[in-house]
Order: structure tokens, then C-alpha cells, then sequence
């Protein structure tokens, strides 16, 4: 089976609020309005994927800035943990990425400092770490890396 990206739509704003849920439980996940609210703002651009109707994830970035001062902020990527270990998640970086390249600047985000997964994924992908954001995540008191993807240093997939 294929899983197709394609820009996310208000009607996915619920299914995305249910797996912010069960991914997110203890870091005041988003509520299908605060979904609605990130798809609302024209800086904003959020994908979903999908295998047969149904949503498996999602991912969004803003854009921010032009031209000398253009940068990017991931704001969000998650996956159903049912299909997880897929490449969906790569998918959708990638499609966070593509909008990113072309609009140009450095690429930024954060992620928990236990995500050993994820931050792998950014790493390929030509992210580094520049700093840690002590209790970042609330309320479970997690930290965070930031990272950055300089302008111009795509990883291999992009």
C-alpha cells in the first residue's frame, strides 16, 4: 500500500487532535481547534499522509521572513505509533523540507532530547543541534534540542 502526502484540510483537524493525544499525553497536546487555527495562517503549511482514507500523520512548518532574513520552523510532525518505523515521518519532513527550500533560509525546530528516532531522521537530513531549551515541554518538564538546517545544507533525500 502507498501512503500519499498531500496538504492537510480543516476536515483532518480532528483525526490530527486524536493522535496528538495519544503521541503527546503528557505535553499538553493540540486540540482539533488549535489545528484549525495553524491551517488558518497563511505563513502555515501543513501536510497529512494517508493509505487508504485514512490519516496517519501529519506535519507542519511555517514560513517566515523573505529573501536575506527568510527562514523556516517546523512546527509539528507525528505518525500514528500503529504505523510508525514506516518512512512516513521521513515523508513528511520531506514535504516540510520542499516548501522550505523553496523559500529559502535556514530551517529550524525543536525536539525532545529523548527522541532518539527523530532527532536521527533530522540528523540525515542535515539537521544539527545548537542548543537545549530546559523544561521546553510542558507540563511534563522535558527538555528540548533546537535544531538547525542551515540554508544550503539539504540532506541527501531533499
Amino acid at each position: 500500500m502507498t501512503v500519499d502526502i498531500s496538504p492537510m484540510v480543516s476536515s483532518d483537524a480532528q483525526r490530527c487532535a486524536e493522535l496528538e493525544g495519544i503521541l503527546f499525553p503528557g505535553d499538553d497536546p493540540w486540540s482539533e481547534q488549535a489545528f484549525l487555527s495553524e491551517l488558518a495562517a497563511p505563513h502555515n503549511h501543513y501536510f497529512a499522509a494517508r493509505e487508504n482514507g485514512s490519516l496517519l500523520g501529519y506535519a507542519g512548518i511555517a514560513l517566515l521572513g523573505r529573501r536575506e532574513s527568510a527562514e523556516s520552523e517546523v512546527h509539528t510532525i507525528g505518525v500514528d505509533p500503529a504505523a510508525q518505523r514506516r518512512g512516513i515521518g521521513g515523508a513528511l519532513l520531506y514535504a516540510l523540507l520542499s516548501e522550505a527550500n523553496r523559500h529559502g533560509g535556514s530551517v529550524f525546530l525543536e525536539v525532545r532530547t529523548d527522541n532518539e528516532p527523530a532527532i536521527e531522521l533530522y540528523t540525515r537530513e542535515g539537521f544539527v543541534v545548537v542548543g537545549t531549551r530546559r523544561n521546553y515541554y510542558q507540563p511534563s518538564g522535558a527538555d528540548a534540542f533546537t535544531m538547525e538546517r542551515p540554508d544550503g545544507k539539504a540532506g541527501a533525500s531533499t
